[in-house]
């Protein structure tokens, strides 16, 4: 196992988010990934690296090229109109919904930020970008670890956040802004890999991920996650989104109601194993998402901390080159061990099936 982390997440810090209708601190904080790394410390796995920055042209492959500029730029253009921004973080506040023209990127700064995102509760900061950016540059190494020659190992994983699953082809919402599972999915594409699996196992559906790619073949996208029809992000993730054009079968949803067990998410799990052997992957991304845990503050599942093991080694059963990329999970304090109960469960499976 080869572990990537982004040094520099913190500098991604939004001061707070529109949630239900009112302004509340964010969910989505640094003390995430800190949790993670002090589990680690207590409970090593392996060495933590750096990774090299990511490669612009595989990025362009995952977003649009005006959408990266976009995010690139956006800091220095809120604080062109006030320098008194320096203190604020940027929010949407108008969109292009239905009837409204999507071709055209007005010269406004306010109007093309609705029109690259979907939600008010994601925060553009002063280091959004970098932090996105390098997080990038971790997806992308750990598709690398997995993917490459014989000294490949057997799973990648890149810490950091912000988060990606929501981050579509051009837009952000959801606190994500690069989708790290699609770059490393991308990723293990240019290295080769004819089929790539994407599993989402977040409390939310990847709609990002999905969008990105519904229309192709080579990648199925598989989603475990709360149904839509009472759950975030709402407008994506039923049952009957099974692709389109090339990727007709190759969008898998498994929505599961509020109060969803271990049991039945098990089952669930055991169900999208079944597609991505189907499918033929020969590479798997997992996009963790620890939010289904019981103390989630702001999901509805009961999963356990032990729970996590168990998902690890399933993971690891499916004998794929595996590159985990963190998405959500918000009960801070808990979040560093079910991550790494994850991660642990799948070395310890791999080291017993090597022995």
């Amino acid at each position: 196992m080869r572990i990537f982390v982004n040094g520099t997440h913190a500098v991604h810090a939004g001061q707070q988010e529109m949630y239900r209708g009112r302004l509340v601190p964010c969910h989505e904080v640094p003390q995430r990934l800190d949790h993670v790394l002090a589990e680690l410390e207590r409970r090593p796995l392996a060495a933590l690296e750096a990774a090299p920055p990511p490669s612009r042209a595989v990025l362009e492959k995952v977003h649009s090229p005006a959408y990266l500029r976009f995010l690139e730029s956006a800091w220095a253009e809120w604080l062109a109109l006030d320098p008194a921004n320096q203190a604020r973080d940027a929010f949407p506040s108008v969109w292009p919904v239905r009837g409204f023209r999507h071709d055209r990127e007005p010269l406004n700064f306010a109007a093309r930020m609705g029109l690259y995102s979907f939600d008010t509760g994601t925060p553009l900061t002063a280091g959004t970008w970098q932090a996105a950016w390098e997080g990038a540059g971790c997806a992308m190494a750990a598709a690398r670890a997995v993917g490459t020659g014989g000294d490949a190992a057997r799973a990648g994983v890149a810490l950091t956040r912000p988060p990606g699953h929501h981050a579509g082809h051009d837009f952000f919402g959801g606190y994500c802004f690069i989708n790290n599972a699609a770059v490393a999915a991308q990723t293990l594409r240019e290295l080769g890999a004819k089929r790539v699996a994407v599993l989402d196992v977040d409390y939310h559906h990847g709609n990002g991920t999905q969008s990105i790619f519904y229309g192709r073949s080579d990648v199925l996208t598989v989603s475990i996650h709360g149904d839509p029809v009472t759950e975030y992000p709402f407008f994506l993730g039923h049952a009957d989104e099974t692709g389109e054009g090339d990727g007709v079968g190759c969008n898998i949803n498994l929505p599961l109601p509020v109060g969803t067990g271990t049991a039945d998410w098990m089952h669930a799990l055991e169900a999208g194993v079944q597609h991505i052997r189907s499918h033929g992957a020969e590479a798997l991304v997992v996009a963790l998402g620890v939010d289904t845990f019981e103390g989630d503050p702001i999901s509805s599942f009961t999963l356990a901390s032990d729970d996590y093991l168990a998902i690890g080694r399933r993971l690891e059963a499916m004998k794929l080159p595996t590159v985990f990329t963190l998405e959500g999970g918000y009960a801070v304090e808990d979040f560093g061990v079910n991550v790494v109960n994850v991660l642990d469960g799948f070395r310890a499976a791999a080291v017993a099936r090597a022995t």
